[in-house]
């Protein structure tokens, strides 16, 4: 008979197989068919809409980005020239991206088409990709695995089901919905620890994620006032009350601090 050391490489073997088993068994675990609804949406008056923009800043020095961890998985790490940072806080020039800005509240009782195309969200290098996003509710978020190595997908939502499941190699890809509003909803890889991404579910299309000059873009919206909320995953949330005339080119701008 075998015999293996307290701690020794049978046990952590084990475990992975454990890990592996549990998850097979979830391969579809809340996953449900896609179905856009049809819905007869709001006319807009396409010449009374406006626009809203602004820029979302930093005040202080950002912390300094850390490496992520990539140990004990060679697969990841050999996917990248450099060791990717973390991305929790991105700031370039005073502004900061990944910031989650929507429309919250004076949209009343209006009604919008859902898109059919999907948001893409990637697992290449074990790194989701975005790593913050936005879609409506029901339109369609396929995840997609690049990499040679098995990840899974779980969602940690308030709102809607939460699904786990498996995409077990290179090339693979699912579908899923979100068919209430998340702010945020958490999607992460229980195989890799450090993987993580936000994707922000609301039910009209006036919503943007800031990119790395920290600017967000909201057009074709109608004359009205607005609560105007901006998310970010460490430093929370703020709430602006903007009004947009009509044609008006309205601004509203952000600031968070570190500190």
């Amino acid at each position: 008979m075998m015999r293996t050391k307290p701690g020794g490489t049978r046990n952590s073997w084990t475990g992975v197989n454990l890990t592996i088993v549990f998850l097979l068994t979830c391969w579809g675990c809340g996953a449900e068919e896609i179905v856009i609804p049809d819905r007869q949406a709001t006319p807009l008056d396409l010449s009374t809409v406006g626009s809203l923009t602004g820029t979302v800043s930093f005040q202080g020095d950002p912390p300094a980005r850390a490496p992520i961890p990539l140990g004990g998985f060679p697969a990841c790490s050999s996917a990248h020239q450099t060791p990717p940072l973390d991305e929790s806080i991105l700031v370039e020039g005073g502004r900061l991206k990944n910031v989650f800005v929507y429309i919250k509240e004076g949209l009343g009782d209006r009604v919008f088409a859902v898109p059919t195309e999907p948001v893409v969200i990637d697992q290449k290098g074990c790194i989701y990709s975005p790593h913050v996003t936005g879609a409506q509710a029901y339109q369609p978020v396929k995840f997609l695995n690049s990499d040679s190595l098995l990840h899974n997908v779980h969602s940690e939502t308030d709102n809607s089901k939460p699904f786990n499941f498996v995409l077990p190699v290179a090339g693979l890809e699912r579908v899923v919905q979100f068919p209430s509003e998340e702010v945020m909803a958490h999607v992460k890889c229980d195989v890799h620890g450090w993987m993580s991404a936000y994707i922000g579910v609301v039910d009209h299309p006036y919503f943007a994620v800031t990119g790395a000059n920290g600017t967000y873009r909201l057009d074709n919206l109608p004359p009205g006032d607005y609560l105007l909320e901006a998310w970010h995953e460490l430093l929370g949330v703020q709430n602006i009350r903007v009004r947009v005339g009509e044609r008006q080119a309205a601004t509203a701008d952000f600031s968070f601090s570190g500190s």
